[in-house]
């Protein structure tokens, strides 16, 4: 009865014994079943892990749109190893690959010549059809859906979208030089100049190149054939790589062609200045013909009409006088039209212009036919001084000897004797730039005089500069400390006794072009003898080279008042980088350098403050051809 018994137990815990084992091997069998069809139960793109998990920073963040099928062919491997993989570990390994992709994104950034050559092969490799991978299409995916959804793109910004992260434009063109660059030190190394075929076969490809490239400066203008040509240029290249064993050979020759290209760089800019210095000195066709249509209305008018009003005015202290000297009618117009349109009260103003006998008039009738509003303006001839002659002034004698105009006509003395181009302007040879040291003879009845160059605008209303108490000294005027080559050793010679026993080198300079002058200490401390005894100390050139500012910071030495920075903004002669900002908080701005406004080489950027006080439409610019 027990046998019975024990028989009887021992046949249901053999069956469970079966199911249980059996069970899973035939679930697990028909789960393969179903994974073998290669399809999925539902759309990738709407797996949800229930979790935020951020983008890679290796490439840009993929858009929403789900695609059907990958745009080239993908190849899975090991598809039937795949297996459901808990949240957590899919959350675990989306972190670690985040983390090693922005190492590898820092290193890429870190090295600027890993990033031109990848991305010339990734380039490569993208336009390779034959040879596709996965990360190539979904990298083409994102490309092609970014062109056709700009909007969507700027929605789907990443992390790893920086905002000074380098973007090299025109990427093939670069390549392409570059490929010539080292197909042309193979052809010098002697391990593959002795290989004839190679050599044949190099040359062909660079000639191919070097066609392919022409005059092309973007990659839009490259020609459709060019990345056939860039891609046979790599197989040859390579080639040569595999025959080049010495790499100390290859150094040296790199080496060679930088100390070149450096050389030549040199001789460039040497080249740029020169044409740079040349089409500064230089007038326009607009500027010519203009004088000479407005001398010729001048002289047919009869002598009533050819005088200006209240010129009463021209010696009241109580107004607000303006000295301009200059030979350039346009330029000396915007700055009366400048400061007209920003004064408080235009009545006030009275301009004092001083040119030269073939400019004056021409200046006249500018003015006659084109009246300030209410302000006042007069118009001398520079040959109308008498007193200024070369018994009286120094550099005046100095400027018509013959060691002046062997300095400016004779061409090889003087760069032997000066390299420094900008000393040979001809505008050093007028005496209009030297008038600015005898002020309180043009003007014996004024006290207080606002000086303004020909190349400056005005933004703001100048009156309160007659309020400003100098404390004692002659010149008001913005330091230019900011800049090292404003300090006086850029513009003196220390090297003479004289000036290293008299001057402090680190001393801060001072600009020229709006400075407000005290008459009456001029005067007192009789500045223009100042000038003419160091005038007579540089008769050879030994104390300073040419021009007005090194001669001012000596005449002037202790007897400037600095003025506020806003009074007077410099450099957009000069210098693009010059703020927006600073140029709207300025009273003068000022084109100090060879880029004037009106000339074509001006800073395009900087010349609407200028031009928008040019019409334009008048009839004598209309004549001579000129516009913005």
């Amino acid at each position: 009865m027990k046998i019975k018994m024990n028989t009887w137990l021992r046949k249901p815990v053999l069956l469970l014994l079966f199911i249980t084992v059996l069970a899973p091997i035939v679930l697990y069998t028909d789960k393969l079943s179903t994974f073998s069809t290669y399809e999925f139960v539902q759309e990738p793109s709407t797996i949800s892990l229930n979790r935020d998990v951020q983008a890679l920073n290796l490439l840009p963040q993929e858009l929403s749109v789900a695609q059907e099928e990958p745009s080239s062919d993908v190849y899975v491997e090991n598809l039937s190893r795949s297996v459901r993989v808990s949240d957590g570990e899919r959350f675990r390994k989306t972190r670690q690959l985040n983390e090693e992709s922005k190492e590898i994104a820092t290193a890429e950034e870190d090295n600027p010549i890993r990033e031109v050559t990848e991305g010339e092969n990734r380039l490569e490799s993208a336009e390779n059809k034959d040879h596709v991978n996965l990360k190539v299409a979904e990298h083409s995916m994102l490309e092609t859906q970014a062109e056709t959804k700009p909007e969507a793109k700027k929605s789907t910004k990443t992390k790893s979208e920086k905002p000074n992260e380098r973007v090299l434009a025109d990427s093939r063109v670069r390549y392409l030089k570059d490929q010539l660059i080292r197909a042309r030190v193979y052809l010098s190394l002697s391990s593959t100049r002795n290989n004839a075929q190679f050599n044949r076969e190099l040359r062909a490809r660079m000639k191919d190149v070097q066609r392919a490239l022409g005059d092309a400066s973007k990659d839009t203008d490259l020609p459709k054939n060019a990345y056939d040509k860039l891609k046979a240029m790599d197989q040859t290249l390579a080639k040569g790589k595999q025959m080049q064993d010495d790499c100390t050979a290859v150094v040296k020759k790199l080496r060679a062609i930088i100390h070149s290209t450096e050389e030549q760089l040199r001789v460039h800019q040497k080249q740029a200045l020169f044409l740079t210095h040349l089409t500064a000195k230089t007038v326009p066709k607009g500027l010519h013909c203009l004088p000479l249509r407005l001398s010729t209305e001048y002289y047919s008018l009869n002598s009533s009409a050819q005088q200006f009003p209240n010129q009463e005015k021209l010696d009241d202290p109580k107004l607000f006088h303006y000295a301009l000297f200059s030979d350039n009618v346009l330029a000396t117009a915007v700055v009366v039209n400048s400061t007209v349109t920003n004064a408080k009260d235009p009545w006030k103003h009275v301009f004092h212009i001083v040119t030269d006998r073939l400019n004056y008039a021409a200046m006249r009738m500018w003015f006659l036919t084109n009246p300030p509003g209410k302000a006042t303006i007069q118009v001398q001839n520079i040959d109308e001084f008498t007193w200024l002659n070369a018994s009286y002034s120094p550099v005046l004698k100095q400027l018509a000897s013959q060691n002046m105009i062997d300095y400016y006509f004779k061409t090889h003395k003087a760069v032997e004797s000066d390299a420094n181009l900008k000393f040979r302007n001809p505008k050093y040879l007028s005496m209009m730039n030297h008038l600015r040291f005898y002020l309180p003879e043009i003007f014996p009845k004024l006290s207080k005089v606002v000086f303004l160059d020909d190349d400056i605008v005005v933004q703001k209303d100048l009156s309160g500069l007659w309020s400003v108490d100098l404390k004692g000294k002659v010149n008001g005027a913005v330091e230019t400390c900011g800049e090292s080559f404003h300090r006086f050793d850029r513009y003196l010679n220390f090297s003479n006794p004289i000036i290293a026993k008299n001057f402090d080198p680190r001393a801060c300079g001072w600009a020229y072009g709006m400075n407000v002058f005290d008459l009456d200490e001029w005067k007192k401390q009789n500045i223009t003898d100042v000038y003419h005894s160091w005038q007579n100390l540089n008769h050879e050139r030994q104390l300073w080279k040419l021009g007005t500012l090194p001669p001012g910071l000596i005449t002037f030495w202790k007897r400037v008042y600095p003025l506020e920075r806003s009074w007077h903004v410099l450099g957009l002669g000069y210098n693009p980088s010059v703020s927006q900002k600073e140029i709207e908080r300025a009273a003068v701005i000022h084109y100090n350098g060879n880029l004037k406004p009106w000339l074509e080489i001006g800073i395009p950027k900087f010349r609407g403050y200028w031009s928008k006080f040019v019409d334009y439409d008048q009839a004598y610019l209309r004549d001579c051809n000129m516009s913005p």
